[in-house]
């Protein structure tokens, strides 16, 4: 299903929407997707994304706040093809994913900082459904999200 909409003409009808300043990379096949936020705080440690993305999505976005950082993956080709199986629109992580070449092959939406090989652990150490704010937006469970290749629009 292709999503008809655009962040600049949704923007423009409503600026009351948050604009993500992060400059995210599109690593999935999928380029335009929207849905309800959930969300997930963890850093280093991609558990509770695993078991969050394992469950039935229902057309929902991950949000996950990784803080930025870049040093181990929060999420890899597994995990995306286990998102495809249950239903969810897309994945936005405020860190790094890996195998970026599978990855780009499935249809979810994906937007991360980047990429780096090293795994992450599976302590499942975080918080989920819990606001998040970066990139001057903050996302709460529930709003609703629009990403394309323009970027990432969040309900106030």
């Amino acid at each position: 299903m292709t999503d008809t909409f655009t962040t600049c003409d949704l923007f423009d009808a409503d600026e009351s929407l948050q604009s993500c300043s992060v400059p995210f990379q599109d690593l999935g096949a999928r380029t335009r997707f929207t849905g309800p936020v959930r969300t997930i705080r963890c850093h280093r440690d991609n558990g509770l994304v695993k078991q969050t993305l394992n469950a039935p999505g229902q057309g929902a976005v991950l949000v996950v706040d990784g803080g930025g950082s870049l040093e181990s993956a929060l999420m890899g080709d597994q995990i995306a093809a286990a998102a495809v199986r249950n239903g969810w629109a897309g994945v936005v992580i405020h860190g790094a994913i890996r195998d970026r070449a599978v990855v780009a092959t499935l249809d979810l939406g994906v937007k991360a900082l980047g990429s780096n090989p090293r795994k992450s652990a599976k302590d499942g150490a975080g918080e989920a459904d819990v606001p998040l704010e970066f990139g001057g937006v903050v996302f709460t469970p529930g709003a609703t999200l629009w990403a394309d290749e323009d970027g990432i629009l969040v309900t106030p």
